[in-house]
């Protein structure tokens, strides 16, 4: 904790039987750390801010259990929840489960476009992370921790950038200032808004750009603009072509008609499903189920948005 995050005291009141966990994701100009932990508390008073202080705002994220954190005078127990600390002030934390699982954000505070005086009251407080900005920026955050592991350094410091840009529109959001957030960060959200609507929906064969646009409430020149240089179109086809081609490999769909799989992914015919699939795997759809072994799921293609 002291080397990776900042100096902390820990106390448990089972010692023999405590175990912790810890990853970390370099990503460019923050940082993203995992910890895995049986009930701990965590203080860290003036002495430890003296100690050192990495001089960072962080957006605490509990995505198992529950975890209570106090500072500035502000307690907020976050399950499924974010919580902004600062490293230069003193705080305390405490699980309040048998096992707690906490991704922590760290943000030079030299770098966060937003005033830091007032920040203050936002500090200790939680952010819903079932809904709006938090929903997002928690997904994002998830996400990274799951694949970020795989990922190449070039992509990890493109990821950070855009883990800054959202950890600025929700912090932003919660100060009743969305304009202050960078025209980036507000670009960002509406992009991850974007891509889940058609996550949700690679199925319905009406899913068009216009349909994504209408959903977000935009105008289709400015949701083109965001999916530049890839086009919203591509990345829809793109979408349904992974989904496809997962099921083409999966042995319990070794029985249903090719044609069957194209109609549940959205494509309007077998043979505009067959041309955009040799054209992007170099096969047909028929010739890539006959080449995956039995029993074995075709993986699926990570998406680089």
């Amino acid at each position: 904790m002291s080397n990776h995050v900042m100096p902390v005291s820990l106390s448990a009141s089972h010692p023999s039987s405590f175990h912790a966990g810890m990853a970390d994701l370099e990503l460019g100009s923050v940082r993203l750390s995992a910890l895995t932990f049986s009930p701990v508390v965590s203080r860290r008073t003036s002495a430890h801010v003296r100690k050192g202080d990495p001089e960072q705002f962080q957006l605490a994220l509990v995505t198992r259990g529950a975890f209570r954190i106090t500072q500035r005078g502000h307690e907020s127990v976050a399950a499924g929840d974010l919580v902004l600390t600062d490293t230069s002030r003193p705080s305390e934390g405490s699980s309040v489960e048998e096992q707690s699982t906490v991704g922590i954000l760290q943000v030079p505070r030299s770098i966060l476009p937003l005033r830091h005086d007032k920040m203050e009251g936002l500090l200790g407080q939680r952010i819903r992370g079932d809904r709006g900005t938090g929903a997002i920026l928690g997904g994002f955050l998830s996400t990274l921790l799951a694949k970020g592991p795989s990922c190449q350094p070039s992509e990890l410091a493109a990821m950070g950038s855009i883990a800054l840009d959202l950890a600025t529109a929700c912090l932003a959001q919660q100060l009743g200032t969305p304009d202050a957030a960078p025209a980036e960060a507000r670009a960002q959200e509406m992009f991850q808004r974007a891509t889940r609507f058609i996550e949700n929906n690679l199925g319905d064969p009406d899913l068009t750009p216009q349909a994504v646009a209408d959903r977000c409430n935009i105008s289709l020149r400015s949701l083109y603009s965001l999916f530049n240089p890839v086009g919203v179109a591509a990345y829809i086809r793109q979408g349904r072509l992974e989904r496809a081609r997962a099921d083409l490999g999966r042995p319990e769909s070794s029985s249903h008609p090719i044609q069957t799989i194209a109609a549940r992914w959205g494509f309007s015919s077998g043979t505009v499903f067959s041309r955009s699939f040799r054209d992007a795997y170099g096969m047909t759809p028929s010739e890539y189920r006959a080449a995956t072994p039995c029993g074995e799921v075709a993986p699926e293609i990570e998406r680089a948005g």
